[in-house]
């Protein structure tokens, strides 16, 4: 999930301050205390948008998340080449679009909406949290990071760490970085055109200027980085 505004000075991890309170959740609809908005869209349609203190709201795309993967979709899926963690999965279309090439790949997401969804999809997916205990830790060939989930938790350097203990020696990290030079951490909510709202969840943008600099700190190196239109992408490979 990318949130797209203006580019940030913190663009720098070792400079970046951080908005997000101790006790939000990871991700959004992952609060069973709320109806959130982010579940309720994915079970029956609707427009969402993601919103942080101060700023305008930005919309979620939920839509494009539920439809088949599109060609810059493409350009991850061939990268996955071994068996595959898609983590923070979402409705799944790009776990099951694995599974239909013949790549074996598990979708992991904490929202029990979205796994219901990607199963409906054709994906192997689990409920849980990606920093839960998951099957084939430390044997993965790769992990798959879609649409932003570079900010899950809301601390990139944490995320790459659990990442590290769940590939095999040599894996590969597949990720989709935030279009602009950017490094932030943050709380955000989920809202709809009605005026509901759900928790709010930790998260971060990360460019990929700042994911190069990020990475070998927590043991992983940038091989490859590209662009396609409006999003961007990098691999590292697991030290």
């Amino acid at each position: 999930m990318t949130l797209v505004r203006e580019p940030d000075r913190t663009a720098d991890p070792a400079n970046a301050r951080s908005d997000t309170p101790a006790d939000a959740p990871a991700h959004p609809g992952s609060d069973a205390r709320t109806t959130d908005p982010y579940a309720l869209a994915l079970r029956d349609g609707g427009a969402v948008y993601v919103r942080r203190h101060g700023h305008r709201r930005q919309p979620l795309e939920l839509a494009r998340w539920c439809a088949e993967p599109d060609t810059a979709d493409d350009t991850m899926l061939a990268r996955c080449t071994g068996p595959t963690l898609d983590v923070g999965c979402g409705p799944g279309r790009l776990a099951a679009a694995l599974s239909r090439r013949g790549v074996t790949a598990l979708g992991v997401d904490p929202v029990p909406t979205a796994v219901a969804r990607a199963r409906t999809a054709g994906a192997t997916a689990l409920c849980r949290s990606v920093f839960e205990p998951l099957p084939g830790e430390g044997r993965w060939a790769v992990a798959l990071l879609a649409d932003g989930n570079i900010g899950i938790g809301g601390d990139p350097g944490g995320l790459l760490d659990r990442i590290h203990g769940l590939l095999a020696p040599g894996g590969l990290l597949v990720v989709e970085t935030d279009p602009q030079d950017v490094y932030e951490r943050f709380a955000a909510r989920v809202e709809d055109d009605r005026g509901s709202h759900g928790g709010a969840f930790r998260w971060a943008r990360v460019g990929t200027p700042a994911l190069r600099r990020l990475a070998p700190t927590h043991h992983f190196t940038v091989t490859d980085t590209w662009t396609r239109p409006g999003r961007a992408f990098a691999t590292l490979h697991r030290s």
